[in-house]
């Protein structure tokens, strides 16, 4: 997994002749003990940890539901009212579950937004962060999918519409449909489909992460200065400092997680899904989960069918280009600060995309929903291949280990966006 050499070298007999037959051990030491991680990494970077923490929350809870839930149109709303309420510790497992995939979104949310301040998807991290970008994908259907087994109003109502969207393909859309579906509208057959592809993807998720992880270890990890690690100074090894600092801000989330599960279980859902799926019922107004919200709010913002679903996809895919539509020279916004009010303006509509994606498909909110889905397209398109001529840099540090003796002396000569954590990275 890490092109840097292992260090490592067995004490026991046993472990030397295990070692040179199967090198286990010197992998995991030259991957997460020795490997060199750089010495002014902040808190942003703990939220790799914390999403491996999630998935893994994740895949645990869901096993554990699934021993329980039946994947039938006529009694899955009933069976999850009996996890519930009969079975020992149901209720917790099910609000962990529940609450976890929104947890996941946020540290996601977070994540690739310090990718996108920090430039980490430029060279030479574009196979990473392509791979980010395809567990992205992975896990909105996976979460697409499980909102859809408690088979409740907004569940059933939310599964017809999505899946609809399939039909705006041309000549193979009905087919697709029919096929998601399995008959003539969303039944039986397409919530057995939606669970057996609920369990699966899990697993697809963390193969792709480990892929993500060894592509990690290729190039090294970025850092505030955007700037590669120069000499031994620059970096310190991942164990004890970065270890200690992810179990920290584990720790921290899981405050976080366990005041939405224990106070607030039911915040980040919708009442409707309360009451048990009815098709001649269609609820007034069918909202997703809110971390669909803002690209909801961009399939709403184009009148035509097909081409508000190529916009919503468009607005994932266009992040794969990225590490080529962004032509500047500097990674980091810290060093940019034209681009870094441009950043924050991303920041603003994409957050407000989410709220009009809330909000009924009328009046203004369509207005203003159309207005943010052009700028948002247009941070990519323009902002990002235009700035990088016409932008005028701030100096760069000559090295990791200047920026951070900078900031220790008051940063004399360094710009604010260039401080680091000095005090935990030794």
């Amino acid at each position: 997994m890490s092109e840097h050499p292992t260090t490592y070298v067995p004490k026991s007999a046993f472990g030397k002749w295990f070692e040179s037959r199967l090198p286990l051990a010197g992998l995991i030491h030259s991957s997460f003990i020795a490997f060199p991680v750089p010495r002014n990494l902040t808190y942003f970077w703990t939220f790799g940890a914390i999403l491996v923490f999630m998935l893994v929350s994740q895949i645990v809870t869901g096993v554990f539901l699934a021993m329980y839930y039946t994947p039938n149109a006529a009694m899955a709303f009933q069976s999850v009212e009996h996890i519930m309420r009969d079975v020992n510790y149901g209720w917790l497992i099910r609000y962990l579950h529940a609450n976890g995939a929104s947890m996941f979104f946020v540290a996601v949310y977070i994540h690739i937004f310090r990718n996108f301040y920090y430039g980490s998807y430029k060279a030479p991290r574009e196979v990473l962060y392509i791979l980010g970008v395809i567990i992205f994908l992975l896990m909105m259907a996976t979460a697409f999918m499980g909102y859809v087994l408690p088979w409740g109003q907004m569940s059933f109502w939310g599964a017809t519409v999505i899946t609809n969207l399939f039909s705006a393909i041309p000549v193979v859309g009905d087919t697709i449909v029919s096929y998601l579906w399995g008959g003539y509208s969303v039944g039986n057959p397409t919530l057995n489909r939606f669970f057996s592809l609920h369990y699966l993807l899990p697993f697809m998720i963390v193969g792709v992460v480990a892929l993500h992880i060894w592509a990690l270890h290729v190039p090294g990890q970025n850092n505030p200065t955007g700037i590669p690690i120069k000499s031994g100074k620059d970096a310190v090894p991942f164990t004890p400092y970065a270890t200690i600092k992810d179990i920290f801000a584990v720790v921290v989330f899981m405050l976080f997680f366990a005041y939405w599960v224990f106070y607030m279980p039911n915040y980040l859902g919708h009442a409707d899904n309360y009451i048990p799926a009815n098709p001649a019922v269609t609820p007034a107004h069918i909202v997703p989960e809110w971390y669909f919200l803002p690209f909801y709010a961009i399939l709403r913002a184009i009148p035509d069918k097909l081409g508000g679903v190529i916009a919503m996809v468009s607005a994932i895919v266009i992040w794969c280009f990225m590490p080529w539509l962004d032509t500047s020279k500097v990674r980091s916004t810290a060093y940019r600060p034209l681009y870094k009010q441009f950043f924050w303006l991303f920041v603003a509509v994409c957050v407000l995309l989410g709220w009009l994606g809330s909000r009924p498909a009328e009046g203004w909110y369509v207005i203003a929903s159309q207005i943010c889905t052009v700028y948002y397209f247009a941070h990519f398109l323009i902002v990002l291949p235009v700035l990088g001529f016409v932008e005028r840099p701030l100096p760069l540090p000559n090295s990791i280990l200047e920026s951070v003796m900078g900031v220790q002396k008051g940063g004399a000569g360094m710009p604010a966006g260039a401080n680091a954590e000095p005090h935990s990275k030794g």
